[in-house]
């Protein structure tokens, strides 16, 4: 098939944390895909795009050896098993943190301290590259499933897990000593001619829209011309906020794109400043 009539194929992870949202995320993207229960994969019926469901693990390795186009999956995973690959865009959700963990018991506090040590991980090549950064010689033991109990098995003198909250390892006695990396969902491409291709462009194009839409409100209100100043110090918004004259011509309309974590900061600000009549609606897309 040719790169007009063929389907792009995009791997996505069949369960877990990122599943859910990854769908959903597609779906405010407007690409229509009908999903079963049990499904394994799934043709969009508006957009050139089959979607595959696979574990999470093996989304970068798919992309990676070419089986599809694209994937999503976390950056850590990317990282572990995408031999060089690099992600096109950062999703948003999913966020958690690859971390150095050592038992509360003991008095480790520095990542050397744990030279000739043994560390349980599921993420080998990323802790090994960590440690020969820092110049630490250590046991890498390769596990699977739950690996903050390997300590309290005496497999292990510390871990490199995923962590969101932190829970996990609290519950289980062990508070993080590093970081050795930052995640979230993100969107990867294999070939490195995909990046260029018109309909990868475009799913990025309408993905960015979605997720930089996330988190924002737009906000509508009128206001005394004279106070045009200081809002403008307030609601900066996407490229500054919009101003229309009104019938009145002491009175202005502003309309901008805010945060909404700001809105309760905001909104008494813009008040004290004169506005009134302020109207906040939903964001779907921010297209630039």
């Amino acid at each position: 098939m040719s790169a007009a009539t063929a389907c792009l194929r995009l791997a996505l992870p069949n369960k877990g944390r990122l599943a859910e949202p990854a769908v959903a995320l597609l779906q405010d993207a407007g690409i229509d895909v009908g999903l079963s229960e049990r499904r394994l994969s799934a043709v969009a019926r508006n957009v050139e795009i089959e979607l595959l469901f696979v574990r999470t693990g093996d989304v970068a390795e798919y992309v990676r050896d070419g089986l599809v186009d694209l994937g999503l999956t976390g950056h850590d995973l990317v990282a572990e098993r995408g031999d060089g690959l690099e992600p096109i865009l950062e999703l948003g959700f999913g966020a958690c943190s690859l971390v150095l963990a050592v038992p509360d018991a003991r008095e480790t506090e520095a990542v050397e301290e744990l030279a000739g040590r043994r560390i349980a991980t599921a993420f080998p090549r990323l802790t090994r590259a960590f440690l020969n950064e820092r110049g630490v010689e250590a046991q890498v033991i390769e596990v699977t499933g739950a690996v903050e109990v390997t300590p309290q098995l005496g497999m292990a003198d510390a871990v490199v897990d995923l962590v969101a909250s932190g829970s996990t390892l609290r519950v289980n006695g062990l508070r993080p000593i590093a970081t050795l990396l930052e995640s979230q969902a993100v969107l990867v491409a294999g070939r490195p001619a995909m990046r260029e291709d018109p309909r990868v462009a475009a799913l990025t194009a309408m993905l960015r829209s979605v997720v930089e839409a996330r988190g924002k409100e737009y906000m509508m209100m009128n206001a005394p011309a004279v106070s045009i100043d200081r809002i403008r110090e307030l609601i900066p918004g996407l490229s500054g906020p919009t101003v229309m004259p009104l019938a009145d011509p002491s009175m202005i309309a502003i309309h901008s794109v805010v945060e909404r974590r700001e809105l309760w900061r905001l909104v008494p600000a813009l008040k004290d400043a004169g506005a009134r009549d302020i109207l906040i609606v939903p964001i779907e897309k921010v297209i630039r």
